[in-house]
């Protein structure tokens, strides 16, 4: 991947979500401002804003998130939330799912720069060989991908019965809740709610939508919903 010198200094709360692991997001910061650009991943207008709107932004979702958790990452892109989350909590078993070839091309290489474990696989969620491969994850994330509807229904087969969508959706979030809420409560999906994460490090909180795919019954899942422990990690896996 080529380089440039200069790339945006990360913020204070960068130590604070990051950890041991900040070295790791500022060389990812690195390839961003540089070949992720220069291969169309990011717009140059977002560099200096990579820390704050993009990798931390992603990063404290993972304080909704359960330790050791199957985590899928719907449609992502260059890298986010998933590398960022993969970052800030080694415990998660992230899998990144990317149709396009060169984004698929892109996470390899950062996950082979970054030494990290993580699981890349190119699909859709709604191919049948994808559902049947990624079934039973206990969270779904994805940021910028589909209006919360759609992004319903491309979640739902992925999760298991009281697993959960976590969909990065800023400041429409209150408003595509109250015009989706119905139709995603009619196709499976319960305890439909808005939360802030990184209040009290962020300036700006991100915004999630939550999502929990109900039982038969309707009634939810019986695994924890909060709280994060252990450090395995995913194996990393080039998908097909």
């Amino acid at each position: 991947m080529n380089e440039k010198a200069h790339e945006p200094a990360p913020p204070g709360p960068a130590s604070v979500v990051f950890g041991a692991a900040l070295p790791q997001a500022q060389r990812f910061v690195e390839l961003l401002t540089a070949a992720g650009v220069e291969r169309g991943l990011i717009g140059p207008r977002e560099v200096d804003r990579l820390w704050d709107r993009h990798l931390l932004n992603s990063a404290v979702v993972g304080e909704r998130i359960p330790g050791n958790a199957r985590v899928v990452d719907l449609g992502s892109g260059a890298g986010l939330p998933g590398i960022p989350l993969i970052l800030a909590r080694p415990d998660l078993h992230v899998t990144m799912l990317e149709p396009m070839a060169r984004r698929v091309a892109w996470l390899e290489e950062v996950v082979d720069a970054l030494s990290l474990s993580a699981t890349v696989v190119r699909g859709r969620a709604e191919e049948p060989a994808i559902k049947q491969r990624l079934a039973g994850a206990d969270v779904v994330i994805a940021r910028a991908v589909a209006p919360l509807d759609r992004l319903w229904g491309w979640s739902a087969p992925l999760l298991r019965s009281g697993g959960r969508l976590v969909a990065l959706k800023g400041e429409s979030a209150e408003a595509e809740l109250a015009r989706d809420g119905a139709a995603v409560t009619r196709t499976g999906g319960g305890h439909l709610a808005v939360e802030r994460c990184g209040v009290g490090v962020l300036d700006v909180p991100t915004t999630i939508i939550e999502v929990e795919r109900m039982t038969a019954t309707g009634r939810e899942g019986n695994r924890g919903r909060r709280g994060h422990t252990g450090s395995r990690r995913a194996k990393k896996d080039q998908g097909h």
